[in-house]
């Protein structure tokens, strides 16, 4: 039929059916979402030494382009297949504090690409443009997104590791690391793709842990447009009052021992009130197997005042003295105001609150990272930098008057922090869930730094705002015993891109993503932290909140098989 023929009201339609068909539109999946297309391969055209001759690229200088020869990179036990790494910078200046100032970064482009494009968003407070190989999972994975086949991009978020968090005095390097660096990169990055393949990438997919789960939280809000699929792993996208709770922690540790915050909690009392929580917990999931799974029944279990021993001397380690509880009972139920007002979520007892990851979060975090963040990155006006102590800022530090720096501007620094830090509405990702794309999060119950009763909180308004339920978009997966993004006793070797790819580009709706103990022997290394009496490669079913993961009864119960998520 000839489209000049066409009236406008059947042109208009025959218009919609086409971009349906393009994008793989599919009312047979759940709320008849659209599906998203599959991503078709490509190779690489030309060669990695001419494709900086190719590229024009704006306010972008490419510093090299290298091939890369097979089996040179290895990443969890795994040779990476030959590609071609390009190193650049993007849009060069000098801050208000007189220091160099570019956005960083390293693009990994397959010679046989998959046709997908991945944002590796990284941690702490990025400054260093990490390996650009895209991770899968918080514990060392044995694959990785570039193994994969993918396209990946790491940058510095706009500063140099060098500052440490002075870099906050100017205040466009504030703006980068919270979310406009990824706003630069991102067309950037697709436009170099298109040179190097001759395509764009047809599916674009973002993710991180840490502050890359924040990274990737603030993606979901401000760049859905731009990318189909979102892995968050433990994400601190509360970041700046995360870290203000962490110094409400360390102020509460310096009222056992203001000289040494390690010494408040010992291993041994740390460990007295892991099995503690696991004298009260462990059975809820009906095995008792070193690991809580049922999250919420423990909330009404466990007792912290009652079920940990009190001592009735001096210290031993194997109580607590009621000054101790005291002191420990608010961090666990949530840090507050002066006026006993919360503003930041509440830890579960986990007994992975004895594993070795947990006193630097718990007691130089705060002093040694957080007082930085505090203090240069968000504060309004920051700290001077000369003479700043941490732990004097740390452990004198006015609560209240720290709420109010996050949320300050003023002509110099335009954006406060909770703006530029956080993502705007996070539980209206309307834009995200309309045109097709999905996000799978994941976060371990014993994480001490960012909380997983915050995301739940995050997860349970996604809900809310979705008839109460989100899972057709959105899954959220609680990893029992993990601390921060891995590690703890805990089943932390998991793949969730895979599914995540399966869900974007299949319509397959994930669910149980089955995890793996990182005992002995395992190719990506071990986890000093898995018990000796677990099977070195003990799994289990990670369920989608709010299923937990109960014991049938029968069968072994180092194997997945043996549980169902209900």
């Amino acid at each position: 039929m000839n489209a000049r023929r066409l009236s406008p009201a059947a042109l208009a339609a025959t218009t919609l059916l086409a971009a349906l068909a393009g994008c793989g539109g599919n009312d047979d999946e759940p709320g008849g979402l659209p599906r998203l297309a599959a991503a078709t391969p490509a190779t690489l055209s030309g060669t990695c030494a001419d494709l900086a001759s190719r590229l024009t690229l704006a306010n972008t200088t490419i510093t090299s382009t290298t091939d890369v020869p097979a089996g040179t990179l290895l990443v969890g036990g795994q040779p990476i297949a030959q590609h071609c790494r390009v190193v650049g910078s993007m849009y060069p200046r000098t801050g208000i504090d007189g220091n160099a100032y570019a956005i960083g970064f390293e693009m990994r482009l397959p010679n046989n690409w998959n046709g997908r494009f991945f944002y590796q968003a990284n941690g702490g407070i990025d400054g260093n443009v990490g390996t650009a190989t895209g991770a899968v999972n918080g514990g060392p994975g044995l694959t990785n997104a570039l193994h994969m086949g993918f396209a990946v991009i790491s940058s510095d978020a706009g500063h140099s590791g060098a500052l440490g968090p002075n870099f906050g005095i100017d205040p466009q390097a504030r703006l980068d690391y919270g979310y406009q660096a990824v706003q630069k990169l991102t067309p950037m990055a697709k436009s170099l793709i298109q040179t190097a393949y001759g395509k764009q990438p047809d599916r674009s997919y973002f993710g991180g842990c840490s502050n890359g789960g924040r990274h990737t939280m603030v993606a979901m809000s401000r760049f859905a447009d731009q990318y189909d699929g979102f892995l968050a792993g433990a994400p601190g996208y509360n970041l700046p009052k995360a870290a203000i709770a962490n110094i409400f922690g360390a102020q509460r540790y310096a009222l056992i021992d203001p000289a040494n915050l390690a010494n408040a909690f010992t291993p041994a009392e740390r460990t007295t009130v892991a099995n503690a929580v696991l004298a009260k917990c462990d059975a809820l999931d009906g095995a008792t197997d070193g690991l809580v799974q049922d999250v919420e029944a423990c909330r009404s279990a466990f007792n912290f005042a009652t079920d940990v021993p009190t001592c009735p001397g001096a210290r031993d380690g194997s109580c607590l003295t009621t000054s101790q509880k005291v002191a420990f009972a608010p961090i666990f139920s949530g840090a507050t105001t002066s006026t006993g007002r919360s503003f930041y979520a509440s830890f579960p007892y986990d007994p992975g609150i004895a594993s070795s990851g947990i006193p630097f979060w718990e007691f130089i975090a705060p002093v040694a990272l957080d007082t930085g963040g505090v203090g240069q990155i968000w504060k309004v006006p920051p700290e001077p930098v000369a003479g700043f102590n941490g732990a004097s800022f740390a452990l004198n530090m006015n609560i209240d008057l720290a709420l109010q720096w996050i949320d300050t501007t003023n002509a110099t620094y335009t954006e406060s922090a909770m703006s530029f830090m956080t993502p705007p509405n996070p539980t209206q990702l309307s834009t995200l869930k309309n045109r097709g794309a999905k996000v799978m999060v994941y976060h371990g119950v014993a994480d001490p730094i960012f909380s997983v009763d915050d995301t739940k909180a995050w997860y349970d308004g996604l809900r809310a705002n979705n008839g109460g339920d989100a899972s057709n978009f959105a899954k959220f997966y609680r990893v029992p015993g993990m601390g921060h993004c891995s590690g703890g006793p805990a089943t932390d070797q998991f793949d969730m891109l895979t599914p995540l790819v399966a869900w974007v580009e299949q319509g397959t709706e994930p669910q149980a993503i089955t995890a793996t103990a990182r005992g002995t022997g395992n190719a990506a290394g071990a986890n000093a932290e898995v018990p000796g009496a677990w099977g070195a490669s003990r799994t289990r079913p990670l369920c989608p909140y709010p299923k937990v993961a109960r014991y049938d009864g029968t069968g072994d119960v180092n194997l997945a098989a043996s549980f169902t998520c209900q």
